[in-house]
């Protein structure tokens, strides 16, 4: 810029009037490349060019990788491994035990118990991407890939059973409010940072052959009955979708209940299956397509 207004100054002989008119013409948000103003890409006006920003980004990548199929891994950032489920109830414990009436604290020891009998799923994810991965690996002309929200707990479970087979993995990452990174075994040139939730699930369905939701909060209840509303409205083909947990989710959610009162229709408990390992999530799955004449 100062290389400019010394040019500026030469042309006009040094006319500050001048000068500083067409500094004031440069400096007005007005003459900012559209694609270099923060403030017009930010606005609700630009809000379309962002949506389609953003899924035109994610979709150049995974097709000049050639990737055509998913298996989308779903569940909570709090089902976490052993070492760190161990650190927390033990927290937990000694801040109980020197305060022993504490409500609070013997809520916040329940918790951590909690955590702590979900840690098998944190494993169970592991082993159901590393078979995921297995697969894939004899089946090159279209491999499949696992794809999770790129974030920790049963989604770095995901990325990991992948990257400890060598396979490449994906991560749909997004911005939140607090603090949130991806976890590190996501393949680098695979991982994507979301705005937007809506171009995020689009994402996750556009290449999902089937989709497999650990114990998980809010967002896994988001992504697996978004998923199950596109199946049961005939909005996209049927895939195989599981859950993994049995006593979680027959707690968590009372399908049969949701029939009983007429809110969805019997056959609607058919659009997903209750399992308790990986095993048995991948054999479902296979079986699935087996029974169709089709391959994953």
């Amino acid at each position: 810029m100062t290389e400019l207004t010394d040019t500026i100054k030469q042309y006009y002989d040094a006319n500050d009037t001048e000068v500083k008119q067409i500094m004031d013409i440069l400096n007005s948000p007005s003459y900012q490349r559209a694609d270099r103003d923060d403030n017009f890409i930010n606005s609700d006006l630009a809000r379309p060019m962002r949506l389609q920003l953003e899924y035109l980004k994610v979709q150049s990548v995974l097709e000049k990788k050639n990737i055509q199929k998913t298996i989308v891994v779903f569940g909570g950032t709090r089902v976490i491994q052993q070492k760190r489920a161990d650190i927390k109830y033990s927290a937990a414990k000694e801040a109980l035990d020197n305060d022993k009436d504490n409500s609070q604290l013997q809520f916040k020891l329940k918790v951590a118990q909690s955590v702590l009998d979900k840690v098998k799923y944190y494993q169970e994810a592991v082993n159901f991407a590393s078979m995921v991965a297995k697969y894939s690996k004899s089946h090159a002309q279209t491999p499949l890939h696992v794809m999770t929200g790129g974030g920790p707990g049963v989604m770095e479970a995901a990325n990991k059973g992948a990257f400890d087979e060598g396979e490449e993995s994906i991560g749909l990452n997004i911005d939140l409010p607090f603090e949130q990174f991806p976890n590190p075994y996501i393949t680098p040139e695979l991982c994507f940072s979301f705005r937007y939730f809506a171009l995020r699930k689009l994402h996750f369905m556009h290449r999902a052959r089937a989709l497999v939701a650990f114990p998980g909060g809010f967002g896994t209840f988001d992504e697996l009955f978004e998923a199950l509303t596109v199946i049961q409205t005939k909005t996209i083909k049927p895939i195989p979708i599981v859950l993994v947990g049995k006593n979680y989710w027959q707690n968590a959610v009372n399908f049969e209940f949701l029939a009983e009162q007429g809110v969805i229709n019997p056959e609607d408990l058919d659009l997903f299956t209750i399992v308790e390992t990986a095993e048995q999530a991948w054999d479902y799955i296979y079986q699935w397509y087996d029974s169709k004449g089709q391959i994953i």
